[in-house]
């Protein structure tokens, strides 16, 4: 089968997966009950793959078999077709939209089988900018303070006007501190680092240039798969915090000491689509209106080159 008709047949699935995903989490938004919100996302999206015309399994989901009952990973799933490995994150940003606060999202990957790294759960340390600059100016193992200077070299620009994007945790302080020393902008978010990487893709629009530190390796394969599909650049590496995690990824054939690429992340072509729970830096929240609901929606094929944005109205 050509990688323009894969991209036909999988584009589609991963629109449809992520939209009514969001419809039926931004049901719940501002309500406080994430986990509600969560579920709720996780059957539109199984019910979704459950007739699509795919033979999938998913290798990035909400856990193991005896976490998740339903899209866990190894979980078989679709009306049958092209095999294909599927990575989702239902709701990314519950506590966003528990509170109805910016940027929470529903996010699908999907890839030829054996297209996305099958991630341990645990930390994974990330550093990713969109596309346009050459290959090789960022590198996971020199300073913050190197990567955003280099960065702002060949933006052409001064450090200044580079803005950094890291989730805010306590562990991320030294970084902070690094990158304010040499008069880059940060933005510190609260949760959602598919998002904060993804961001990167299309800076003019989200003001973000880079983004580091750490966070769930699902959420980096995630991530990598937006940045195969935008033509950016992502290394990541994993960051186990006991021996157990390390045992684990060792289990999965992950050496937990290498510098993952982007190759390593998202090998093959891959389709990413992500749709707006939350109005954000990137998409419009879900309307409801007059028995209808408009969500926001992009969808990135690397199978055709397509990268497009779409706003849809299902009925309620």
């Amino acid at each position: 089968m050509s990688d323009e008709k894969i991209g036909l047949i999988l584009g589609p699935i991963a629109q449809h997966a992520t939209e009514v995903a969001a419809i039926a989490s931004a049901r719940l938004s501002g309500f406080g009950r994430k986990n509600d919100a969560d579920q709720a996302a996780v059957d539109a999206m199984r019910r979704s793959f459950q007739s699509a015309p795919f033979s999938g399994k998913v290798v990035i989901g909400e856990g193991e078999i005896d976490e998740a009952p339903m899209l866990y990973i190894g979980e078989e799933i679709g009306a049958g077709g092209p095999r294909v490995d599927i990575a989702v994150d239902p709701l990314e940003g519950t506590k966003l939209c528990a509170n109805d606060a910016p940027n929470a999202m529903t996010v699908v990957a999907l890839a030829l089988e054996g297209g996305l790294l099958h991630a341990p759960d645990m930390y994974m340390n990330k550093l990713a900018i969109g596309p346009g600059y050459p290959a090789g100016i960022i590198d996971l193992d020199l300073s913050p303070a190197e990567n955003v200077k280099r960065l702002a070299k060949h933006k052409n620009v001064p450090v200044s006007e580079i803005r950094a994007c890291l989730l805010d945790r306590d562990r991320h302080k030294s970084i902070i501190e690094e990158l304010r020393s040499v008069g880059a902008g940060i933005r510190l978010i609260p949760d959602g680092d598919v998002a904060g990487v993804f961001w990167t893709t299309e800076a003019a629009r989200s003001g973000v240039d880079i983004y580091f530190g750490s966070g769930g390796a699902p959420e980096g394969v995630l991530a990598a798969a937006a940045i195969r599909c935008a033509g950016g650049q992502m290394q990541a590496r994993l960051m186990p915090e006991n021996e157990q995690e390390e045992e684990r990824a060792r289990k999965m054939g992950r050496d937990v000491h290498a510098k993952l690429s982007l190759d390593d992340m998202a090998p093959g072509h891959v389709v990413f689509a992500a749709s707006g729970v939350t109005h954000g830096s990137m998409f419009e929240g879900v309307h409801f209106e007059h028995g209808r609901a408009t969500v926001d929606t992009l969808v990135w094929d690397s199978f055709t080159g397509r990268r497009s944005r779409v706003r849809s109205t299902y009925p309620q």
